[in-house]
């Protein structure tokens, strides 16, 4: 028999997983904080930063009392965390590498094939001499590799060392140790992940069966499809070949989407005695990075939300519908908007261009008193002064 979820069970269940139903004013401090990430899963990493980072904001979303301070000291010092690659760059925890070994494994001839037809001339040459300089005169940055009078510019022109320390850094040969700058310093693997973590090996079969376990727990529940979306590590072949192998240990799920309809899915075992334990959602109103995680699969986000979202960057402005990086806002367990601002740091402010509430919902003098204080906290943690409202930001569309 299936377990069935109503819409707001399924929300909760989904979101507490996502670590956004804990209280945001808590203490977090760095043991707090590496298990934050840790129940994530990852937190991504972009260059964007129209008012904060996607990954101070990530955290700042769920934890108000979050310090970079603490997650510069995880990844750079303590190496309680690892930059690499999931579906994006991400900070990852560092106890999760010895599953990243398989996709260095699993990534290196898919990458050497491509590669050696995008660098046909010289491609093995340029990785093996960027390795040895790193060898030889430890941590570089890429720019140190860049012949005088280079043209920066997209990937398709990257100086070949640009393209090796690429292929070094996704093959696992080198690891990034720090970031200078939001630049990334490359250095040896071995001199940067532990010891410990850096020779541990596991099986294939244990590899797959973490992937899948792992992204289920911190999904809730989830198709074969979404396990393997989630590290992007399995092909939904291998996920869906794990769900048939351990049915035993799952348990078939009917959860509601917005619209009323059913979704078939599967949870963990403990999923249905983890429902008596859920806490409501903090009805405070808070602003999402748009690389949430809860955002991260906007089909799922859809189905439980009734939110439809996009980010629109690379649109051309004439064609976007809201604005080039515009922010999702979430009330309780309801993703009630979006607001278009950056930071003006040479004036001190938050400007806010325009603010769209969902169909249906209004500006009560609550919700927006509810904005208002939550712009000031994020006022705060950027180091700005004070919110601006450009003119005519706050009409209804």
């Amino acid at each position: 028999m299936s377990l069935c979820l109503s819409n707001p069970t399924a929300r909760l269940v989904f979101l507490s997983r996502q670590g956004l139903a804990d209280p945001p004013g808590r203490r977090l401090g760095r043991l707090d904080l590496l298990s934050l990430v840790d129940r994530l899963g990852f937190v991504q990493v972009d260059s964007i930063q129209t008012v904060e980072r996607a990954h101070h904001q990530i955290l700042f979303s769920r934890a108000q009392t979050y310090r970079r301070e603490d997650l510069v000291h995880l990844l750079e010092r303590e190496r309680g965390l690892f930059e690499h690659w999931t579906h994006d760059a991400a900070l990852i925890p560092m106890r999760f590498y010895p599953v990243w070994k398989h996709r260095f494994r699993r990534r290196a001839p898919i990458l050497l094939e491509r590669w050696r037809r995008w660098r046909p001339e010289g491609f093995e040459e340029a990785v093996e001499g960027t390795y040895r300089r790193i060898v030889e005169e430890g941590a570089l940055l890429s720019r140190d590799f860049e012949a005088p009078g280079h043209q920066g510019g997209g990937w398709w022109n990257w100086h070949p060392s640009k393209t090796a320390l690429e292929f070094l850094w996704q093959t696992g040969r080198i690891a990034i140790s720090r970031r200078d700058n939001f630049q990334k310093v490359y250095d040896l693997s071995e001199r940067v992940i532990p010891q410990a973590h850096f020779e541990a090996e596991i099986s294939e079969t244990d590899f797959i069966d973490w992937c899948c376990r792992e992204a289920l727990s911190r999904l809730g529940f989830a198709t074969s499809g979404e396990i393997a979306a989630f590290w992007d590590l399995v092909s939904p072949q291998e996920a869906k070949a794990w769900v048939e192998a351990h049915r035993s240990e799952l348990v078939p799920v009917q959860a509601e989407c917005v619209d009323g309809t059913a979704r078939a899915a599967f949870a963990l075992t403990d999923l249905e005695t983890s429902l008596e334990s859920l806490a409501p959602m903090p009805p405070r109103l808070r602003v999402l990075s748009p690389f949430d995680p809860v955002l991260r699969d906007r089909a799922r986000a859809e189905r439980l939300f009734g939110f439809f979202y996009r980010i629109e960057v690379f649109v051309p402005e004439a064609k976007r519908q809201y604005g080039y990086y515009v922010f999702p806002l979430m009330e309780g367990d309801r993703l009630v908007g979006r607001i278009d601002m950056k930071a003006n740091r040479k004036q001190g402010t938050l400007e806010v261009k325009r603010l769209w509430w969902e169909p249906a919902l209004r500006a009560s003098a609550g919700r927006m008193e509810r904005l208002e204080a939550e712009l000031q906290r994020l006022v705060r943690f950027s180091g700005l002064e004070r919110t601006s409202w450009l003119d005519g930001a706050r009409a209804e569309p």
